[in-house]
Parts: structure tokens; sequence; C-alpha cells
């Protein structure tokens, strides 16, 4: 894709337990290998931040993801009274986005999130053309102000199920 002549530099910042919740609601599994790809390919996205929170016993997932060309950013996480686990990704997800528009790092930003929270980046990034699209794990779930915010520029990942859903491989 190109954006007066030259390639789009497009980054993603996903809100990793968002995204997961959000689809595992929708009765299916990501397919983050080929999530990446749909990102790089329909959306010129050349580096995506993950926001995660941090448990030690996910080493492998994390070695996986970013094999997979994801860059990592940690939240250390706690244990709730119901004994789940919680890491608040929100600060650093908008603290990112602003350092890196701050620095002119990319063309437009992709937001992966349901989340409300995020009303007020995209509302920056829509209000300075820098908004590419808000993608949220579901049409259901979605905040309204998010769909109010980000007007024409959010699609839903409900659809996508045929091309990112996660196949688990035969054992027989």
């Amino acid at each position: 894709m190109k954006v007066d002549d030259k390639e789009e530099n497009n980054l993603a910042y996903i809100d990793s337990q968002n995204l997961n919740l959000g689809i595992k609601d929708l009765g299916w599994d990501l397919d983050f290998k080929k999530f990446r790809i749909y990102l790089l390919e329909k959306y010129s996205v050349v580096k995506a931040y993950l926001f995660i929170g941090y448990v030690s016993t996910n080493e492998t997932m994390y070695q996986r993801l970013q094999e997979y060309g994801y860059i990592l950013n940690f939240k250390p996480t706690l244990i709730n009274k119901k004994g789940e686990v919680k890491g608040n990704v929100d600060a650093d997800l908008v603290l990112q986005a602003m350092r890196d528009y701050k620095n002119e790092k990319f063309d437009k930003a992709v937001i992966v999130t349901s989340d409300g929270d995020f009303y007020c980046l995209v509302d920056y990034l829509y209000k300075r053309r820098k908004l590419r699209l808000v993608m949220s794990p579901c049409v259901d779930t979605c905040s309204v102000l998010l769909r109010k915010k980000a007007k024409e520029k959010i699609i839903f990942m409900n659809n996508l199920k045929k091309k990112l859903e996660y196949k688990r491989k035969s054992t027989a």
C-alpha cells in the first residue's frame, strides 16, 4: 500500500486481554501468527505492539509471539479476590502510541480493542488524521464511545473467523 508514493508505515497497538477474551466470547481462538500477517498485508502494519500482562509460566507463548513479529510490552500482573490474573495495560498502550506519534514514527495507527477507555486516544488520532482504524474483537461488546468516535474507521472481527481462527493440529 502506498501513501504519497511511499510505503505506508502503520503501527498497531493491541490490547491483548481484550482481544483474546473478545474472540473467545465469539466461540473461537485467534491464530496470532495469521493475525500478524493479516495486519501487515491488509493494513501495512510494520510494527505490532502487543500489550500483555506478564505471567512467568507463559514464557513459551511470549517467545512464540515474538517469533511471529509482535513487540511485547509487559505489564506486571496481580491476582484479584476471585483468583483471576489481572494486568491493566491501558496507560502503557496510550503512552506508547503518544510517544510514537510525537516522534513521528508512523503514518497511521491501528488500535485493537473494544475498550472505551481508549476513547481519548482514538479521538486524538482521528482528529489528526493519524487513525487507520479501530479493530474491535466483537461488535456486541464494543464500547459505544469507540463506535461513535472512530465512525467509519472501525471494523469488527466477528466475520474474520475463517481467515484468523487457530486450528488445532490433530494428534491422531
